[in-house]
């Protein structure tokens, strides 16, 4: 069994621009031990500042009150007791001791003899273990200590060996291993203290980050440090997507992770934090599951030939197809089966050619478009998608110093209907004028999920605006895009369309 530790809410705050309030920092808690359920999470660290404690204590309590205390951890310092104080007085029972794993930090930052340094430490593990706390030990920059000086770290492990020590925790702090080196340290360590059990903490300045802890894990290492999405210091930390890839599928080693609540997990966080998962990221990312070429897409037909075992159901996901210049008959196809739509053979031509024609010329093209372009496509021949909803007009008004107001009025299957909202911006009061109509008539209708615009580079104030809107419809998230040269109206575009799918139950 690999323990995962996750460091999110501590080594992932360090993130540049992320911060988060003590609600977020439970939320985010909660989630990775309830639903991602990880085994550890570094919460907090000590004496930082009165905002951290707060958080911390928050998360103590309600760990406290469900039985998960244990599992709740904290950086502290060796500081003669500062920051065993600091955990206790905020109800917390691990602190995580930093100490020095090389003799260039030993001696750079705390001018001390090794002798010093392992005398201090043992005096603060051996107070934290008086006040009630379990104890974890840090060894900073361990990467480099085994590289420069190991026979420092050999007197410190064996100084800590006999010391009331859970775990020993190895850091590549400033991201310098690559995979052999890492399996070479980490072996060493777990051959010559058989009966410890050392993390491994791997840092991804050479994107490497998987790989090494991949080969830690080979080496014998009991436990693995991640955070959600990759947050951290620099390039940040091992992604706890790319830690639950590994184990489960290429070392098959077993872990308590819950595949089917990641995407919740990393989406969750991303949104809190501001920053964005890559849309290239494996597991999490956008195109995870996205096959673009038209022979990919016509493997899958006929056998699932272009899928490995990392199946998107494991993770809550779904394969898609996408449209572009790459694209064949076999990617339209595919999406036409999910719509419902069945195309003659020279329907299908005329559509592929006019995908392709669309994808030369970068346009951002999407399952959902695919119904408009039937229909411009085919225009009198075959109308896949029915015009039941229609703006009939609407004004928008920008008042300095008030909020904006929207009046709309809409024809739905030949009946018209008239609103009016003041919102937090243009669209947001479109918005609320036309679910006002929704309700008015008892209409269901979607949450918007993400809202991207897009402008092509060094374009100007009259450049044509791409405006994508993502919308969650009973669980089934999907898209729509608008482009024209004024945002509110590229947006409204794309509200229409999706106003459309939905009617004529083609979500």
């Amino acid at each position: 069994m690999i323990e995962i530790l996750d460091t999110t809410l501590r080594d992932g705050e360090q993130t540049a621009g992320v911060s988060f309030n003590p609600d977020e920092k439970l939320a985010i808690a909660r989630l990775l031990l309830e639903e991602l359920k990880v085994n550890r999470i570094e919460a907090a660290s000590a004496r930082v500042s009165r905002g951290e404690w707060d958080s911390f204590a928050k998360i103590c309590a309600w760990a406290a009150a469900c039985g998960r205390i244990g599992a709740v951890e904290a950086l502290g310092f060796v500081d003669g007791g500062e920051s065993v104080d600091w955990i206790v007085s905020a109800g917390g029972r691990v602190m995580n001791l930093l100490t020095k794993g090389s003799i260039r930090h030993l001696s750079g930052q705390l001018r001390k003899t090794p002798e010093e340094h392992r005398d201090d430490i043992l005096r603060d593990i051996a107070l934290a273990v008086s006040k009630g706390l379990e104890v974890n030990v840090y060894l900073e920059d361990w990467s480099n200590g085994m590289a420069d000086s190991p026979e420092y770290v050999f007197f410190l492990v064996d100084a800590l060996k006999e010391a009331p020590v859970r775990r020993i925790m190895l850091p590549d702090t400033l991201g310098i291993l690559n995979p052999t080196r890492t399996g070479d340290y980490c072996r060493t360590m777990t051959e010559r203290w058989p009966g410890l059990h050392f993390d491994f903490h791997p840092h991804n300045d050479y994107d490497l980050a998987a790989a090494n802890a991949y080969e830690a894990v080979r080496a014998g290492v009991q436990g693995l440090h991640t955070t959600v999405n990759g947050l951290g210091e620099r390039t940040g930390n091992l992604p706890v997507s790319s830690a639950l890839g590994i184990l489960n599928d290429h070392l098959k080693v077993d872990n308590t992770l819950d595949e089917s609540r990641l995407m919740h997990v990393c989406r969750y966080v991303e949104t809190i934090s501001g920053v964005r998962i890559p849309a290239n990221k494996p597991l999490v990312g956008e195109f995870a599951f996205t096959q673009t070429s038209g022979v990919h897409a016509d493997g899958d037909r006929k056998g699932g030939l272009y899928q490995n075992a990392l199946l998107p159901e494991r993770f809550g996901r779904h394969r898609h197809y996408a449209l572009g210049k790459t694209s064949g008959k076999a990617n339209i196809i595919k999406n036409l089966e999910t719509l419902g739509i069945t195309l003659t053979p020279e329907q299908m031509k005329q559509v592929t050619a006019r995908v392709v024609e669309l994808g030369d010329k970068k346009e951002s093209l999407s399952p959902e478009d695919l119904p408009f372009i039937v229909a411009d496509v085919l225009k009198g021949h075959f109308s896949t998608v029915p015009d039941r909803i229609r703006i009939v007009n609407y004004t928008l008004q920008l008042t300095r110093g008030m909020r904006p107001i929207a009046h709309l009025r809409i024809d739905i299957d030949g009946e018209e209907y008239e609103e009016s909202a003041a919102g937090d911006g243009q669209y947001d009061a479109f918005m609320k004028a036309l679910w006002k109509i929704y309700d008015r008539l008892g209409r269901r209708h979607p949450t918007l999920t993400d809202y991207v615009v897009k402008i092509p580079p060094g374009g100007k104030t009259d450049a044509l605006v791409e405006t994508t809107i993502s919308w969650d419809w009973d669980g089934h998230g999907f898209k729509t895009r608008g482009v024209d040269s004024d945002q509110a109206e590229a947006a409204i575009k794309a509200t229409v369309k999706m106003l459309n799918l939905i009617e004529n139950k083609m979500i």
